[in-house]
């Protein structure tokens, strides 16, 4: 689309690019004698906002300067304050702040708060109406109130079932397993129905790891074991497998994969403490909880597709076998006499009761342990704050997260504040593993509500002190529903076994979904959602992404006035200020700022009316506010 006056191409460039700053991303080792580790590992990076807030935007009676209720100026005496009063996460992070003499930036106002938290809680953003009335809103516990609101909202089901979709690796075909299109709406309608129900997260971990069934296709939590099938080798390496897929996504410790292979020693030390004096035998301990468990798979004829069972047999089978030197990982071999090895938990060293299933008894001791709470509370932290309180979320050291027990020199303590760490795992254990409980936590404090806006004088060396809120490019789910919900033209995309769709955060799976050929696969893909093995969901930028945003049909054919049931075409009657506003709080929910308003008022009065609001409407769609989540 040509820009129209006050939209030029320099301007919206800077729209696009100008304000985000992208600190370095800084490589991970590679781990390169293991083929499970030998991809290279990026931090998460970070863009920071640039923008000036809108002149016209009123804080609310909510976005306090915490700075001056909590701390002095940085490098001055802080401000004595009873942070025992505030709740867990506030009163971590602010007395860590305080003790650094960091001094943290103002609350966000009302306008990027709903926008944030709807964005983060549902994967929407929120319409013009309920923005209006919140920004209205005098009440001081509005914002809370709105988080309830958005965790009843069937869309949060909605967006936390496509990212355990992801966490869980809900894939119909991978380099080793196919589960179909079949098992995959199985496994996702079970995580959904699961997450409909509020249920416990301990209770998903168990009943994940301890289902049995003989269809895939029906029994959707079969489908989890059933990922960590390897072919190409003995029965170990699949057992192996599973059992490195449960301790990265319950225990947040993917260094397991890695010492499967081999001892730690020579091989992590440099990366994890605890990984680093670690063995093999640990290891095997822990997979041999698999060791009883059989996965085979029924061919269904036609169409020669097949679903799995997943079956316990504690008749024919012994422990684990040291027999193996073929396969996918180093030969297995017998150490002195001992030639199978029974069941361990390695951090409690305690096997299964007399009789008792071996994954039923994994179950029990993962779920007890401290170490699922943390990894639990860590994965859903980083989705709200943008990093970590444990970078990488999957490579947790053990052995250095007790705050009351430092590691030995030169090692420190892995979390960026272990103390809350351990607290929020706490609480999230007294809420019974809720993690509504745990979103709520999170959303209503007042660390998650501050602005990601500073002043020139900000301190890199402050980000881990979550002294500001970082910014998040949006999914590519996140992007796609909030063209089409503020277009007002929902489209309908044929999905196999799930009908007509019109939210992309409805898919089954990301990977080839709606359909290759379909246009709007390509437009999705641009924004890195990632297949479910070997590429993850990325936040970065791209050439590509901004293309799409400017030129792609699916938002093209939105910005014209004469789509019927368009955002221009219910609005274009309407007078310039009411339709500029009426734009921006749709699409930015935000008021525009006078420098936006005057450019937008000069290009409706005296240009091609109808053609300068598609101009517009167009040039919000290409805003860096809306494909970044503030």
């Amino acid at each position: 689309m040509k820009a129209g006056r006050g939209w030029t191409w320099a301007g919206l460039a800077l729209a696009l690019i100008g304000t985000i700053v992208l600190p370095a991303q800084e490589e991970l080792p590679e781990h390169a004698d293991c083929v499970n580790f030998n991809k290279p590992r990026r931090r998460a990076w970070i863009p920071l906002a640039g923008e000036r807030p809108p002149a016209e935007i009123i804080l609310s009676n909510l976005t306090t300067k915490v700075a001056a209720l909590v701390l002095a100026p940085a490098g001055e005496k802080a401000v004595t304050a009873d942070f025992s009063t505030m709740p867990t996460i506030d009163r971590h992070l602010f007395q860590a702040m305080s003790d650094a003499k960091v001094t943290p930036v103002a609350v966000t106002n009302d306008y990027e708060f709903i926008r944030r938290v709807t964005l983060d809680l549902i994967g929407r953003v929120p319409t013009a109406d309920r923005v209006q009335s919140f920004a209205a809103d005098t009440a001081a516990d509005k914002r809370a109130r709105l988080i309830d609101e958005l965790l009843a909202r069937t869309e949060w089901v909605d967006k936390w079932t496509m990212y355990f979709g992801d966490l869980y690796k809900n894939a119909s075909n991978t380099s080793q397993v196919r589960r179909f299109p079949e098992g995959v709406k199985a496994f996702n309608d079970w995580v959904r129905a699961s997450l409909a129900a509020n249920k416990p997260y301990n209770q998903m971990a168990r009943e994940l790891i301890t289902a049995t069934g003989d269809n895939s296709f029906t029994k959707g939590e079969v489908n989890f074991v059933v990922g960590g099938l390897v072919t190409g080798g003995p029965v170990q390496d699949v057992w192996d497998q599973q059992a490195a897929d449960i301790a990265t996504t319950f225990l947040g410790i993917g260094h397991m994969n890695c010492l499967l292979c081999h001892n730690g020693r020579g091989h992590l030390d440099t990366l994890s403490l605890w990984a680093g004096t670690a063995t093999r035998m640990q290891a095997w301990q822990f997979a041999s909880y698999m060791s009883h468990t059989e996965t085979r798979r029924t061919i269904v004829a036609p169409p020669n597709d097949y679903y799995w069972s997943l079956l316990d047999d504690t008749r024919y089978r012994t422990d684990y076998s040291l027999n193996t030197t073929t396969g996918n990982r180093p030969a297995r071999v017998p150490i002195g006499s001992t030639r199978t090895v029974a069941p361990v938990y390695p951090f409690t060293e305690k096997g299964p009761a007399q009789g008792e299933n071996y994954r039923v008894a994994l179950a029990r001791e993962l779920t007890a342990d401290f170490q699922f709470a943390r990894a639990s509370v860590n994965y859903i932290w980083k989705e709200f704050f943008g990093v970590g309180l444990v970078e990488p979320v999957d490579q947790f050291d053990p052995a250095r997260l007790d705050p009351d027990s430092p590691p030995p020199a030169p090692w420190t303590f892995q979390p960026s504040n272990a103390r809350l760490l351990n607290a929020l795992a706490r609480d999230f254990v007294n809420s019974g593993y809720n993690l509504k409980a745990l979103m709520k936590q999170i959303a209503t404090s007042q660390a998650y509500q501050l602005t990601s806006r500073h002043d020139d004088q900000w301190n890199p060396d402050w980000d881990k002190y979550f002294a500001r809120k970082f910014v998040r490019r949006l999914w590519a789910e996140e992007v796609h529903d909030a063209i089409a919900q503020t277009s007002g033209m929902l489209p309908s995309y044929p999905v196999q076994l799930h009908g007509n769709l019109a939210w992309a955060m409805q898919f089954p799976e990301p990977n080839r979904t709606p359909g290759i050929r379909n246009p709007i696969t390509t437009f999705l893909d641009a924004f890195l959602r990632g297949n479910r093995e070997d590429e993850d969901r990325r936040p970065d930028g791209s050439i590509s992404q901004a293309l799409n945003l400017m030129n792609d049909d699916f938002v093209m054919s939105r910005v014209r006035a004469g789509a019927s049931g368009g955002l221009l075409a219910r609005n274009l009657s309407r007078s310039d200020d009411e339709l500029i506003n009426t734009l921006f709080l749709t699409v930015l929910s935000r008021l525009p700022t006078s420098q936006e308003r005057s450019q937008a008022q000069s290009g409706l009065r005296t240009g091609n009316r109808t053609q300068e609001a598609e101009h517009l409407l167009w040039s919000l769609y290409n805003k860096v506010d809306f494909v970044f989540n503030y």
